[in-house]
């Protein structure tokens, strides 16, 4: 039996999911927002009025991916900002401090 080091000290699976949402902000963002777009689409389905259940379910699908693919971009441009202008910053600085 081998044995797992988390990097992590407490590794139940909701201190886990806050501290990678600590790390990547935006995921519970797009992950909230297909929820919300699968929840709203489901409701609306039964006023789809002639609109056939196979093109409504696309179009929910459409847009679920295309809100949740928004947010991963935003989160990698924020991902570079914060990696690549905003450490340097803090390390120039670090040095001009010393």
């Amino acid at each position: 039996m081998s044995s797992i080091v988390s990097a992590y000290p407490d590794d139940s699976q909701t201190s886990k999911f806050w501290q990678k949402s600590k790390e990547s902000p935006f995921v519970p963002v797009g992950m909230a927002g297909f929820a919300g777009i699968v929840a709203l689409g489901l409701y609306k389905m039964k006023t789809r009025g002639n609109t056939k259940m196979s093109v409504h379910l696309i179009h929910m699908r459409v847009a679920a991916q295309g809100f949740v693919v928004g947010a991963m971009t935003i989160g990698v441009v924020y991902s570079m900002y914060r990696d690549f202008y905003l450490k340097p910053r803090e390390q120039a600085k670090a040095l001009l401090e010393k």
